[in-house]
């Protein structure tokens, strides 16, 4: 009992101190009139006043600085998918974030779509994605697949990988290409894999060749020299819950509640 009490008194704690001012707050009809969105920069600046976006062109009903995709461009409007024109294809910038960036995430972290979520806010999700527990624990208790853990098992042994020699490492066959992509994006929706940037094939020589490929590593290499996971120990599920929730109502004030808690909690 005393556990519990204790939890909810340190959410309640934490809500009073967001409501003091005491950790950010936003608007987001301010935000765009102050960032007009025209190109990276802007979008760069934008994410980081919000905290967090989902990616593809379509809110979700919960929030996205682009929420048009590329059939649906506003007329007049300078960003456009799909040109290759790194300053204004929103599909450029997910990897750009990567390259350039070191306090932006970028992942399958929403609804199983593509997202990103600050430094700032990447420790109130992981309080409750994670809630401090590590991934053999989860699976001992049925709530991470045997496929993740074998993609898991396989990359916290590197720095970093491309996708086609996580699969190759994991041991899946041609043939298992949506058993690899269900767990792949299970890791990254549970926060203990994200995307880390591009790379592109090598021949025996160690000449570069066809298209790039999506890199990644474990959420804690991704962070190391941060207080991201220090921060998120810190957190208890109501407070961290608390925090999503007030930013997503401030950048969307009619987002729908079970999507919103969907938004923060994944797959819940």
């Amino acid at each position: 009992m005393s556990n519990v009490f204790e939890s909810i008194m340190r959410g309640a704690n934490e809500a009073l101190e967001y409501a003091r001012g005491n950790l950010p707050d936003v608007r987001i009809d301010t935000v765009h009139k102050q960032y007009k969105l025209t190109n990276f920069s802007d979008f760069v600046r934008i994410l980081l006043e919000s905290g967090f976006s989902l990616g593809g062109g379509n809110d979700e009903g919960v929030y996205a600085i682009v929420d048009y995709d590329w059939l649906n461009v506003p007329p007049g409007s300078p960003i456009i998918w799909h040109t290759g024109d790194p300053e204004t294809d929103p599909w450029e910038w997910r990897i750009r974030v990567l390259n350039e960036r070191r306090d932006i995430a970028y992942a399958k972290c929403f609804f199983n779509k593509s997202g990103y979520i600050t430094r700032e806010f990447y420790p109130y999700f992981l309080a409750l994605r994670r809630a401090g527990r590590e991934l053999d624990a989860e699976y001992a208790d049925g709530l991470i697949s045997r496929h993740a853990k074998c993609i898991y098992d396989v990359m916290r042994e590197y720095d970093e990988l491309p996708l086609h020699e996580l699969k190759s490492l994991g041991g899946f066959g041609r043939n298992e290409k949506s058993k690899f992509d269900s767990a792949l994006t299970e890791l990254q929706m549970r926060l203990y894999l994200t995307i880390c940037g591009t790379s592109r094939r090598r021949n025996a020589r160690g000449e570069e060749y066809g298209w790039e490929t999506t890199n990644f590593c474990t959420t804690e290499r991704f962070w190391e020299h941060t207080d991201v996971f220090a921060r998120a120990a810190t957190l208890s599920e109501a407070g961290a819950y608390f925090v999503i929730r007030e930013r997503v109502l401030k950048l969307n004030e009619n987002a729908d509640e079970k999507k919103l808690r969907r938004f923060a909690y994944g797959s819940r």
